[in-house]
């Protein structure tokens, strides 16, 4: 388990979409993360105000690192989020995820993001499909044997 969660960790830290956003994956663990992130400028809507697909890349980051944790391939099904307030300009945005369900081909997970004032920025109710193959970046990476 050790060395999945430092390869997630690594992989994260390499990943150019996270890297372009500045988004940092600051604690891993069997079915969560904490990722962060600091809203700027050019994360602003045509409102002035943050964007949602900013927010919700934040969420998707943490739902990722979460939901692959167990070291097998996770692929999201369905993601839904409800915005609740929109951060200041400067915010450190903090995007925690939580399993709540995990069976042998799904898993369920909350995800919240705050601000550094702790004010809830949004929410999210997500679900992943768990494939049969380990994550391709482990070593002896192969087809994972099941009871069906």
């Amino acid at each position: 388990m050790k060395e999945v969660l430092e390869q997630i960790t690594q992989r994260v830290a390499e990943e150019p979409f996270a890297r372009l956003l500045g988004m940092q994956l600051k604690d891993i663990g069997p079915g969560r993360s904490i990722v962060e992130m600091v809203f700027r400028p050019e994360m602003e809507n045509i409102h002035n105000m943050a964007h949602g697909g900013a927010i919700f890349a934040l969420i998707d980051e943490a739902f990722e690192t979460a939901s692959n944790s167990h070291g097998t391939v996770a692929v999201a099904l369905n993601m839904n989020i409800t915005y609740i307030s929109a951060p200041p300009v400067g915010s450190l945005l903090r995007a925690e995820a939580k399993e709540v369900s995990l069976t042998r081909r799904t898993a369920s997970y909350l995800i919240t993001v705050i601000d550094d004032q702790q004010n809830l920025v949004a929410t999210c109710q997500a679900l992943v499909y768990r494939k049969d193959e380990k994550l391709p970046f482990l070593k002896g990476n192969r087809k994972i044997a099941t009871d069906e």
